[in-house]
């Protein structure tokens, strides 16, 4: 997260006016289950495009007051916890073998609080998560279906070459 005195290059995706809600949900295991469910390769790394994978991440729009509150909370605290590790890089935080336990707690509350958003029983696997998910898109289609506005297309007139004349 920066400050409007940063300029990203074409390089980056960006999200003008996030606020720390977005990282929680953006980081949480739910959205990272959907990047690796449809988002593309390149070698071994993940893919990310706002198209593919932002655009069409199934995220409950009647979220309260106080599970955006949880998200904010858990997502400050992670923060807080890389905060503690300024020496490592990002690789060396996220290593499975190597991260610090505190970050790997504030990941999982994180986590919890996100999936608090879809529904109050815990999700047993993540099978069980990617299938809630691929649901909720499917209801996302057919809401788009029900409205006309899936595959809509703006109707841009297309001018006809004629002859010229000499």
């Amino acid at each position: 997260m920066l400050s409007k005195d940063y300029i990203a290059t074409n390089l980056c995706l960006i999200i003008s006016g996030a606020k720390v809600f977005h990282f929680g949900v953006l980081n949480s295991l739910m959205h990272m289950l959907w990047t690796r469910a449809v988002g593309g390769k390149l070698e071994t790394r993940i893919r990310y495009s706002k198209e593919v994978v932002y655009n069409t991440f199934p995220f409950p729009i009647d979220v309260t007051f106080a599970q955006e509150d949880g998200i904010v909370k858990a997502a400050l605290h992670i923060i807080e916890e890389r905060e503690k590790h300024t020496e490592k890089t990002l690789a060396e935080l996220y290593d499975p073998d190597k991260m610090p336990d505190g970050l790997r707690e504030a990941h999982h509350q994180n986590d919890l609080a996100v999936e608090r958003c879809y529904r109050s029983k815990p999700f047993t696997s993540d099978e069980e998560r990617l299938e809630h998910l691929f649901k909720l898109y499917e209801q996302m289609i057919e809401e788009e279906k029900n409205r006309g506005t899936l595959f809509e297309a703006e109707s841009i007139p297309v001018k006809k070459a004629g002859k010229k004349k000499a």
